[in-house]
């Protein structure tokens, strides 16, 4: 309400400036609307009419118009209000879970949902009405996968048995291409034990794909077109096909097997600049196998960075992979200022000026150690630098810009972290070795490349998928002889592949994540409707809760009480 003459109403189409009545016949008019507290339903009927010229406002898509209020009815009262329904206004976001009915208001909320059901729905009219998908909804009640994620579990009134909650459709729609659905979709809902993080929930959604009879290239392009065609128009258009790079070319440029490509800062290998120069660390560096000296070069860093960023810089990086970090600085004069200068010769620096393409007041930070942990080192750098120079005002990651990527090329097979003798998939135990690489499976698996494809969007991983196995005794073989897996868990899968499985592959979309990152979102959080928070708990609901021992019964469980306390009093 403002001045007591107007009140301005919103609906889901928006706002709208409604006239109040100051005559004496609209008395209890004037009235009633004046005395509603704010945020209350109202319902109003009234003229429509221009604005009076020079009161109309540009802002409003309804700024033309206004109501001239004739009678008007209070439908619901609404109660003090334990936040402004205002987007600049700050609230924690333990409160806007709290009231999240309240917080859905928002004119942000209200875009985030509203665009995400559009571009969902073009989605489906691209696949079903487009490219002949099937939409299959799959169990969300399963038995435990083997490998991956951690998955929640349910009872059952069987005694000591559970379901578990999959963590994707993954082997329901493989079931479905032996089956001849030869090409299925869905909007899957999928659960993962892990906790909340900003860009993580414990159930979210993906648009999951399969397809019999296609390769790497059909998918990829199945994918471009799907976002091309479903995407807002709002947000400009994006170009297709999407740039693809090799997991080592990732690694090797960017530090990352997610590279945000909107800005440059490439990771350079100085190793044969530094060879035959005496400086001791970079010596023993490479006298090691996979030995190697990076850098990355900061653009006009001594303008935008202060010593004490550089020390941060250096702080993190000893702290988070114990990597010490040299830095080099070009003076005003042209000459660098390092602790390596006293090392090389006038030669060596003009070599490492040129390979590095230094300019006045830039940066260089040099890292030597083992090739992959110099290079993720100086990946989080490189990430960890732009966010000082967009602080110190520098705008390097525009984000109405957006650049795909696919990653592909992947290891099928990585070392596990607690215990390097053991591999483990590094997408998950069904993806295709390269065929290229077949042979390698059955004498040297850490060599295998896997048909593995990441969709990268600005630095984010928004879909992954692979072409599958298809072959009963290849499954068997890497699942007992390679990840050591018990392979009776997926009996049902093995059998169903001896079946005349076709040749088969797949992608997932992490659409929270996806419109997220169109919409500009800081977290998930805020494109999806009812979200869980940090610790994976429903602050509106309070869920999850206790239940009653009387409840448990059927399900033949009993909760260890003092065990329970003593992490209640953890926390």
């Amino acid at each position: 309400i403002r001045q007591g003459l107007f009140l301005v109403l919103r609906d889901f189409q928006g706002l709208t400036q409604i006239i109040i009545p100051q005559d004496e016949a609209h008395s209890h008019v004037k009235k009633l609307l004046s005395d509603a507290p704010v945020e209350s339903v109202v319902r109003v009927t009234g003229i429509v009419s221009p604005r009076p010229p020079g009161q109309e406002n540009p802002k409003m898509p309804t700024g033309d118009i206004e109501v001239k209020a004739e009678t008007a009815e209070i439908l619901n009262s609404c109660k003090k209000l334990p936040f402004e329904i205002k987007d600049f206004v700050k609230k924690s976001e333990a409160l806007r879970m709290q009231y999240r009915y309240l917080d859905l208001r928002s004119f942000q909320l209200q875009r985030n949902l509203r665009l995400r059901s559009q571009m969902v729905m073009k989605m489906r009219e691209y696949l079903c009405n487009l490219h002949g998908f099937v939409d299959v909804e799959t169990p969300t009640l399963f038995k435990r996968t083997p490998g991956g994620a951690k998955e929640f579990i349910v009872p059952s009134r069987e005694v000591g048995k559970f379901y578990s909650l999959p963590q994707s459709p993954q082997q329901f729609k493989q079931l479905l291409m032996v089956g001849g659905l030869d090409r299925y979709f869905q909007v899957a809902r999928c659960y993962r034990d892990e906790g909340s993080r900003p860009d993580r929930q414990p159930e979210f959604t993906q648009i999951d794909i399969e397809m019999s009879f296609v390769d790497q290239a059909g998918i990829q392009r199945l994918i471009e077109g799907l976002l091309q065609y479903s995407w807002p128009e709002e947000r400009g258009s994006i170009t297709t096909p999407f740039p693809a790079m090799t997991y080592e070319e990732a690694l090797a440029g960017y530090g990352t097997d997610k590279p945000d490509t909107r800005f440059g800062m490439k990771i350079v290998d100085i190793s044969d600049c530094l060879r035959r120069s005496d400086v001791p660390f970079v010596q023993n560096t490479l006298s090691y196998p996979h030995g190697a000296v990076k850098a990355i070069r900061i653009s006009q860093g001594m303008r935008y960075l202060k010593n004490k960023d550089l020390e941060s810089l250096k702080e993190s990086t000893k702290s988070q992979f114990n990597q010490e970090i040299v830095e080099i600085i070009c003076r005003p004069d042209g000459s660098l200022k390092s602790l390596l200068t006293k090392f090389l010769g006038e030669k060596q620096q003009s070599e490492l000026i040129q390979v590095l393409n230094m300019q006045v007041d830039d940066v260089v930070l040099v890292a030597a150690g083992e090739h992959k942990q110099v290079c993720s080192a100086l990946g989080s750098l490189r990430l960890e630098s732009a966010d000082l120079l967009e602080a110190a005002g520098l705008v390097l990651r525009d984000p109405t810009t957006f650049h795909f990527l696919w990653v592909v090329d992947f290891p099928l097979f990585l070392p596990k972290e607690e215990n390097p003798t053991e591999l483990e998939s590094a997408h998950h135990p069904f993806t295709a070795p390269h065929p290229l690489d077949t042979n390698l499976l059955y004498s040297d698996p850490t060599e295998v490349r896997s048909q593995h494809y990441d969709l990268v969007l600005n630095g984010n991983e928004v879909g992954g998928g692979s072409i599958r196995i298809h072959s009963a005794e290849q499954q068997r073989f890497v699942l007992e002889k390679v990840l050591k897996e018990d392979s009776e868990m997926l009996s049902h899968l093995l059998e169903a592949l001896e079946f005349g499985a076709p040749p088969h592959g797949g992608i997932a979309l992490g659409l929270d994540r996806l419109i997220s990152l169109i919409v500009d979102a800081p977290s998930i959080r805020d494109v999806i409707a009812f979200p869980k928070s940090f610790r994976g708990r429903d602050l509106m609901g309070n869920a999850p809760d206790y239940v009653t021992p009387e409840e448990l019964e059927p399900y033949h469980i009993q909760v260890s009480w003092p065990l329970a306390e003593k992490e209640a009093k953890k926390k």
